[in-house]
C-alpha cells in the first residue's frame, strides 16, 4: 500500500500571514509613506498595519469594515508579531482609505514585484505545456484587456456612467510567458477602452508582441506601434471598411480552419490618414465554448503562419482568468470604501496579494489551482505552520498536473457591458 503524504505540517515560530508578509521587504512600507508624503496621515493607524489589513482582507475574502476589524481584533496578539501591526478601528480603517494616498499601494506593488523578480530570476510559471501557445514567441507577449468592477450607484458620484449605474475599470497589460502584470491603470467606466491605449502600451519595445482586446483599437496607436517596431494583434469592429490588395502566399495558411488569409487597407479616408500601410486580415475558424465559430483578427505582421496569428488570439482569454482570480478568488468585486482612493486601494492591494500568492506557489513548486491556494491559505493564516512545508510537502505531493491558472471559460458569467470576445 502507498503511504500517504503526512497532513500535518511542521510547526514555525510565525504565523503564515507573517510568512507572506515577509515576502515584502523590510523596510518598504515606512520608506514609501515618507516618499509620498502619507507617512503624517492617520497616525494611530500606520501605513504598515494598513497594508497588512487590506492583504488579510484580501485572502481572508472580507466582505465589510466590520467583518475585517473583527477578524483582526479577535487576533490582536498574533497581529502584532506581523512587524507591530495594530489592528484598526473601523473609523481609522475608513478614514485611512478614504485620505491616505493610494500611490503608496501602487508604488509598494511595483517595488515589491521587481525586488522578487531581482532576487528570483525565475519567477514565473515557464510550463510550456499549460502555455505553449505563448512559448512559440521568443519575444514578450503582452495582452492589454480591462474589467469593469460595479459600484453602488448613490454612493459613488465619481464613477456614475450611466444614470443609475456606477463602476470602476482596471485596466491591465499582463505579460503572458510569466502571468505578471507589467502596467496597470485604474479609471472610472466612463472612459473608453481606447483613451488608454497609448499608456497602457508605452512601455513595449521592439520586436515585442501586443494582443489587443478590440476596444482598444486605434488606428493612429497602431501605427506608431509599427512605427516603433512592435507588432500588434486585434480583432477588427463590425462597422471597419477595407479593401483586399492582394492574397497572403499559401504556405502561411497550410491548415484547413484557415479560411483566409489577406492583404488589406483602409476604405474610409479619415482612418486610412491615420494608418496608411496595409495590414493583415485573417479569418479562422476557433473554437469557443465548445463549439467552433470563424473569428476575424488583424496584424501588422506579415511573416507569421496565420494559424500563430489565431493562436495569439485565444491566448488573450487568459487574461480573463487573471481577472476571475481577482474578483472572486481574492477580494477585488465587493469594496469596503466607496471613495475613489478607497476602490484604488482595495485594486492594489489585491494585486499585491495575488503577486505574494503567486510567487508562493512557484517558490513552493505548487501544483494545484491557484483557487485552492487561497483556500488553503484562507484557512491557516493564523496558524503557526512552515508555510513551505504546509505548499510543498503536506497539500502539494498529490499526482497529476494542473494549471495554476483557471480555464478562461471558466472565467465568470458575463456581463452585458463585457465584450465576449
Amino acid at each position: 500500500m502507498k503511504k500517504q503524504p503526512h497532513s500535518h505540517p511542521s510547526t514555525s515560530k510565525l504565523s503564515v500571514l507573517r510568512q507572506i508578509c515577509n515576502f515584502i521587504p523590510p523596510g518598504l512600507i515606512p520608506t514609501l509613506a515618507k516618499e509620498t508624503g502619507v507617512a503624517e496621515q492617520c497616525r494611530t493607524f500606520s501605513a504598515h498595519s494598513h497594508v497588512t489589513s487590506l492583504l488579510y482582507a484580501q485572502i481572508a475574502h472580507c466582505v465589510s469594515l466590520n467583518d475585517l476589524c473583527d477578524a483582526l481584533h479577535l487576533h490582536s496578539h498574533a497581529l502584532a508579531a506581523v512587524r507591530g501591526a495594530t489592528p484598526p478601528s473601523r473609523n481609522n480603517l475608513s478614514n485611512a482609505n478614504k485620505t491616505r494616498a493610494a500611490v503608496l499601494a501602487e508604488q509598494l506593488f511595483w517595488r515589491t514585484l521587481g525586488h522578487l523578480q531581482g532576487q528570483h530570476p525565475g519567477f514565473g510559471p515557464k510550463d510550456r505545456r499549460a502555455y505553449g501557445k505563448a512559448f512559440r514567441f521568443k519575444t514578450p507577449v503582452h495582452v492589454a484587456d480591462a474589467t469593469v468592477m460595479e459600484l453602488v450607484a448613490n454612493c459613488t458620484d465619481w464613477a456614475c456612467h450611466q444614470r443609475r449605474k456606477a463602476a470602476a475599470k482596471t485596466h491591465v497589460r499582463l505579460d503572458l510567458q510569466t502571468l505578471l502584470p507589467r502596467c496597470v491603470i485604474v479609471d472610472t467606466a466612463r472612459t473608453h477602452d481606447n483613451d488608454r491605449a497609448r499608456e497602457l502600451c508605452a512601455g513595449l519595445r521592439r520586436g515585442e508582441i501586443a494582443v489587443l482586446d478590440k476596444g482598444y483599437i486605434d488606428f493612429a496607436h497602431f501605427a506608431d506601434l509599427d512605427k516603433r517596431g512592435v507588432f500588434w494583434v486585434t480583432r477588427p469592429k463590425d462597422n471597419h471598411r477595407i479593401y483586399i490588395r492582394n492574397r497572403m502566399p499559401r504556405k502561411l495558411s497550410p491548415t484547413p480552419r484557415i479560411v483566409s488569409d489577406e492583404l488589406v487597407k483602409l476604405a474610409v479616408i479619415n482612418t486610412r490618414a491615420a494608418y496608411p500601410k496595409a495590414f493583415r486580415r485573417v479569418v479562422a475558424c476557433v473554437e469557443v465554448d465548445g463549439q467552433e465559430r470563424e473569428l476575424t483578427f488583424i496584424t501588422n505582421n506579415l511573416q507569421w503562419a496565420a494559424g500563430s496569428v489565431a493562436d495569439l488570439y485565444q491566448a488573450r482569454w487568459s487574461v480573463e482568468a487573471f481577472f476571475k482570480q481577482l474578483k472572486q478568488t481574492l477580494q477585488g468585486a465587493d469594496f469596503l470604501g466607496h471613495s475613489a482612493n478607497a476602490v484604488r486601494w482595495q485594486v492594489w492591494s489585491a494585486l499585491l496579494a495575488y503577486l505574494l500568492l503567486r510567487f508562493l506557489a512557484w517558490w513552493s513548486k505548487w501544483g494545484h489551482s491557484f483557487a485552492r491556494l487561497v483556500t488553503l491559505l484562507r484557512s491557516a493564516l493564523w496558524q503557526q505552520w512552515d508555510l513551505y512545508d504546509l505548499l510543498a510537502r503536506s497539500y502539494g505531493t498529490a499526482p497529476g498536473h494542473y494549471r495554476l491558472l483557471g480555464r478562461p471559460e471558466q472565467a465568470y458569467l458575463l456581463h452585458p457591458l463585457w465584450d465576449s470576445t
